[in-house]
């Protein structure tokens, strides 16, 4: 299929999506209007001295089958080491539900993300500007994205990257797990926090030296890279309790960095992250839900070597201080209760290669890798969801604030959320929909580096969710 072919091809999709066009055909190429991004309406719900607090906590296994469902990108998965969850906690305040969820994939983009979401809302009796659906992102795991899919198969020889009949059956098991919990709703009126410094597992994947950028991902073998600085972190994993009195109910622990000591082969896995989290929940017997912070560009490179041993050496580390963090906890009464959200529209990238044109052409292309449409497939599907903006939110409890970012956000972002309320617990969750990509500070598009290549929006996106994350936490 040829570019103009492929280019027709989008716009019919889009228009099956979303009723119109948003864009006109001009000599074979396909312009996007609406190119300025924006903060939509807050929504609010707030109350002082919150009274009627329940919770209820689930967990659903998500772990795609054997030979099912690919693994990122492509790869069905051989062997299952541990399983896949998604856990999640309902708040009910004065009878509206909220729910927090993280889910043990590498992503969920676009119509997929919204799906689950939406599911897990009807399922609590929310609505889903109430629901905060987030990943892990392990890479031991899924990555979909059904409307990147849905552009392959109008192509020949399409990848098969998204089996949408299991998302479709996943959607439905997840809504049935968050309808039983419903059932098991119970009185909450205190919170607590807790923080602990994480040794040796961060480190930041951008290091420069005498002007020079240096790339470390997630492992590494060169003793080169292991010898360069640890780099700018934030060593403090953060946790929220919510309790009855002094006995917890739920731990919620954030933490910056990609979670994978190993990935690029056919395991399974919840990887150091899941492991952790799972070995202090057995300890306590309270439910333990782990949330990525802003890790977009933070990994584990200076402490892994990609090894079980490191692994194992990783896993153990974080425990440490995940124990650390709950037995440092202190309770206070749950005071204002305030769950905000706002939507959010990025402007997309412009420049030569990472157009949607540019998109378009490179999915269809047979000549490439099948990894390398996936990836272009990936960047199409989110310039053409149109009137579907990305959320932010933010729940406060007392002193204590969640905030909840969609994309690979870098650190910058979290660090700029807590310097926002330097007097208060800020805990930062990225890694919600996926469809943007990484999220980048204008400083890294100069700079340049990996992250950059995989942003589907434009370097001016920092100053905008810069404003959203502002408003959230008002």
């Amino acid at each position: 299929m040829n570019s103009q072919s492929a280019l027709a091809v989008a716009a019919g999709w889009r228009h099956a999506l979303v009723g119109a066009l948003v864009g006109v055909l001009v000599t074979g190429l396909l312009v996007a209007v609406g190119a300025a991004a924006s903060c939509g309406s807050a929504k609010l719900a707030a109350a002082e001295g919150a009274t009627q607090l329940r919770l209820a906590t689930f967990t659903c296994d998500v772990t795609p089958p054997l030979g099912g469902h690919p693994l990122i990108w492509i790869t069905p998965a051989e062997t299952i080491e541990d399983p896949l969850l998604a856990k999640g906690v309902i708040i009910e305040h004065d009878g509206q539900r909220y729910v927090l969820c993280a889910m043990d994939w590498c992503g969920l983009c676009n119509s997929t993300h919204r799906l689950l979401r939406d599911k897990i809302a009807a399922a609590a009796a929310a609505q889903p500007w109430q629901v905060a659906l987030h990943t892990v992102h392990q890479h031991t795991a899924p990555y979909t994205d059904g409307d990147a899919q849905k552009l392959l198969d109008k192509t020949s020889n399409p990848p098969r990257y998204v089996d949408q009949q299991f998302i479709d059956q996943l959607a439905q098991r997840l809504s049935q797990t968050v309808r039983e919990s419903v059932g098991r709703l119970q009185p909450f009126d205190a919170v607590g926090i807790g923080q602990a410094r994480v040794e040796q597992v961060a480190s930041s994947r951008r290091i420069m030296v005498q002007g020079k950028l240096h790339v470390r991902m997630s492992s590494a073998k060169n003793a080169v890279l292991w010898a360069l600085p640890e780099g700018e972190i934030d060593p403090m994993l953060k946790t929220i309790t919510l309790a009855a009195g002094d006995r917890p109910l739920v731990r919620l622990h954030f933490y910056a960095t990609h979670p994978q000591s190993f990935y690029g082969d056919a395991r399974v896995s919840a990887d150091v992250p899941g492991l952790a989290r799972e070995r202090l929940q057995k300890k306590e017997n309270v439910p333990q839900i782990y949330f990525t912070g802003c890790a977009g560009d933070v990994a584990m490179g200076k402490y892994n070597d990609g090894t079980p041993q490191a692994r194992d050496e990783l896993t153990e580390r974080l425990y440490k201080a995940m124990e650390a963090a709950a037995s440092a906890t202190r309770y206070q009464p749950v005071g204002q209760y305030q769950w905000r959200s706002i939507p959010l529209e990025l402007p997309l990238r412009e420049d030569r290669g990472y157009t949607l044109e540019d998109a378009l052409a490179r999915l269809a292309d047979q000549r490439l890798a099948p990894v390398d449409r996936v990836r272009a497939a990936t960047r199409a599907a989110f310039a053409l969801r149109a009137d579907q903006p990305l959320e932010v939110a933010s729940l406060r409890l007392g002193n204590a604030w969640m905030v909840f970012l969609p994309g690979e956000c870098m650190l910058e972002f979290q660090r700029f959320a807590q310097q926002l309320r330097p007097g208060d617990f800020v805990a930062v969750a990225a890694y919600g929909d996926l469809g943007p990509g990484y999220i980048c500070t204008e400083k890294a598009f100069a700079e340049g580096g990996y992250e950059p290549t995989a942003s589907h929006v434009a370097p001016r996106s920092e100053a905008l969710l810069k404003v959203a994350i502002k408003e959230l936490l008002q």
